[in-house]
């Protein structure tokens, strides 16, 4: 690794529910960075409107070092716009992003550190063997292969939740100002510079997991109309292909009861076509219906988070 003198990491964390685990985490984070000296280091926590006491540990962290920088959102926004919002009050000059619950290993900081500095933009963790239930690994395998089918992610590449980044990518992310922000989605249109580096995963120290399938469901619709249009064509390919089998359908029926005569007609056939038809009308119109909100959304200016109360930030006029 080239150290660079007096180079500060960041360390961004959304927290819910997580008071019980988040003062392990920034511990860990201390200890790590006390071996690693020619870095500075903030540590900047998003309390995303969290309905345990997660934000008075922060408040009292931040007190005994300045150096813990606090957020506290004032409803659940969800992950992606809390990254949002401490990514845009960090100042380092690689930001670190994991977990509140302690699965992904801190100490491990340094092997993506040492990844990134061999010329790449982005560098995510990739697990030897996850520790999440199988909600979770479902959920990370259909959002990979939502991505790579929809913003061109390599096959080979694979992202979570615990990744580092350089400043400008960091920066050219906070230009995006719309509502439901989609952070994969934002580094994938703004770098294909990436790479995975191979490191355990951590069982979690407590609780279980925020994610419930809701919220799943809420990620990968962002994640489906956030930055692409294929959607829409798929439902397009998809209408054109019932069509013509529509078409050929019909000849079929024609033919079929020219030659036999006695055939009846089936009411169970055209009930299925019209199912059929009626489905994908619904699917189309839900489709479009959430592109035109997005967009209804856009010009109302909804906000991607509101913050309530910092830590350790008052003093700075950009935060």
């Amino acid at each position: 690794m080239i150290l660079l003198n007096m180079e500060m990491i960041s360390f961004v964390i959304p927290c819910y529910r997580s008071e019980k685990t988040i003062g392990i985490v920034v511990e860990e984070i201390e200890k790590l960075m006390s071996q690693h000296d020619p870095f500075t280091y903030e540590v900047v926590l998003v309390n995303d409107c969290s309905p345990d006491n997660v934000w008075d540990v922060i408040r009292e962290m931040g007190k005994k070092d300045k150096r813990i920088k606090g957020i506290c959102l004032a409803k659940n926004f969800g992950q992606h716009s809390a990254l949002m919002a401490g990514y845009k009050v960090c100042k380092g000059d690689y930001i670190v992003t994991l977990d509140d619950d302690g699965q992904t290993p801190v100490e491990e900081t340094f092997k993506l550190m040492d990844k990134l500095f061999e010329g790449y933009d982005v560098v995510y963790a990739r697990y030897e063997e996850r520790k999440d239930n199988l909600f979770r690994k479902l959920g990370t395998a259909m959002n990979n292969l939502m991505l790579q089918i929809l913003s061109g992610k390599p096959k080979e590449l694979h992202l979570t939740s615990f990744f580092v980044a350089r400043k400008f990518i960091i920066e050219e992310i906070c230009r995006y100002e719309h509502s439901y922000p989609y952070i994969w989605g934002l580094i994938l249109r703004t770098t294909r510079n990436i790479a995975n580096q191979m490191i355990r995963h951590n069982e979690r120290k407590e609780g279980k997991s925020g994610y419930t399938l809701i919220k799943l469901l809420s990620l990968w619709m962002n994640g489906f109309t956030a930055f692409s249009v294929i959607p829409l064509r798929i439902v397009s390919y998809m209408g054109m292909f019932l069509t013509v089998c529509g078409f050929f359908g019909i000849i079929f029926t024609v033919v079929n009861k020219l030659l036999h005569p006695s055939i009846q007609a089936g009411y169970s056939a055209l009930m299925t076509v019209q199912l059929i038809i009626g489905g994908m009308l619904m699917i189309s119109n839900g489709l479009m219906g959430e592109y035109i909100g997005r967009i209804y959304m856009g010009i109302n200016a909804a906000p991607q988070y509101v913050t309530k109360e910092k830590v350790n930030l008052e003093e700075d006029p950009d935060a």
